[in-house]
């Protein structure tokens, strides 16, 4: 257990669009079919914001489902940290729009980007801030619009990506803290890999592509990936004082079905024994995780007590782990 860590996660709740975008309808776009897809991805189908929908809506509807699924209350949230790299606006930002839905006073309000590992990121400045005695009550939402990004002539990438967003509400917990273990890394010289232009065009003096969109080495990003989190889970589990045997469930970013397996491969978790979401809503980035957590409770895999390893990664490069009990 994490000496100061007096915070435990205590609600979530989902949203996903309603228009799916399967690899049949993929197939009139560009040159690629189903067996392909589901060959190199494992995915099926990703739900798709509608034209008028964006990430705020998504995360307030996120908001929504976890108040009233728990029937709580989020009045007396004192911070909002809300993860996503696909903001309505540069500003004001999403944890701002989802402050006006709901009315909340002398709350906090900060966005945070740390591409598909944002979740696990704002998991755990969440549990900082609770732990230090900054906060009492925090909401963390996450939420991505990936489709209005992603470049639909560029069979590598359009194949990959929906639009979803999950919320969980972290709650101070002296008696019962939640969150055993945390770690976290970046290797930005591998931000060429997967990136988003935006002001500037160029990176490390290579000039940038996609004008606006996702540009992604998928073969780089693969194979970092499956190393980096391969090792980070030994550290997470050394740090905790655990084996794997003492995991009930693997909550990886569902980037790729073919990388979970591979990262399960490597570092001997059953597959058996993981949640993901790609399958049926492809990479949503930050939100992949929560999603992939509603999955297992929806199915009555995930139960209050279970111990659970998280881990993030994605653009930056960045990544973030952690061992939480849930519930």
């Amino acid at each position: 257990m994490i000496p100061t860590s007096k915070a435990r996660i205590t609600a979530l709740g989902t949203y996903v669009p309603e228009k799916i975008l399967s690899n049949e309808d993929l197939e009139q776009l560009v040159d690629t079919n189903d067996a392909w897809i589901v060959q190199r991805t494992g995915i099926k189908e990703r739900h798709i914001a509608a034209e008028a929908e964006f990430t705020s809506d998504l995360c307030i509807r996120a908001a929504e489902n976890l108040r009233d699924t728990h029937n709580v209350s989020l009045d007396d949230v004192d911070l909002i940290i809300v993860s996503t790299t696909t903001p309505d606006y540069s500003f004001p930002t999403v944890s701002c729009r989802v402050q006006k839905h709901f009315g909340m006073e002398n709350v906090g309000a900060i966005d945070l980007n740390a591409t598909c590992a944002g979740f696990t990121y704002a998991l755990h400045v969440a549990n900082g801030m609770i732990s230090s005695g900054l906060h009492k009550k925090v909401l963390v939402v996450a939420g991505e619009t990936m489709s209005k990004i992603t470049d639909y002539t560029d069979r590598s990438t359009c194949i990959l990506f929906g639009d979803g967003a999950g919320a969980a509400l972290v709650e101070y917990a002296p008696d019962q803290p939640g969150f055993e273990s945390a770690i976290m890394g970046t290797q930005g010289s591998g931000g060429i890999q997967v990136y988003r232009s935006g002001l500037s065009s160029r990176m490390d003096g290579t000039e940038l592509e996609g004008e606006g969109r996702i540009v992604q080495n998928g073969r780089e990003v693969f194979k970092w990936a499956v190393r980096t989190v391969s090792a980070g889970i030994d550290r997470l589990l050394e740090q905790a004082g655990v084996t794997l045997d003492d995991i009930d469930w693997f909550v990886p970013h569902s980037a790729n079905l073919r990388m979970i397996e591979s990262i399960c491969e490597k570092s001997g978790i059953p597959l058996a024994k993981t949640l993901q979401s790609v399958q049926d809503m492809g990479n949503t980035s930050s939100a992949s995780i929560p999603l992939a957590l509603q999955s297992g409770i929806q199915a009555k895999q995930l139960n209050p007590g279970d111990r659970i390893l998280l881990y993030g990664f994605g653009g930056g490069l960045t990544h973030c782990g952690l061992i939480v009990t849930w519930g």
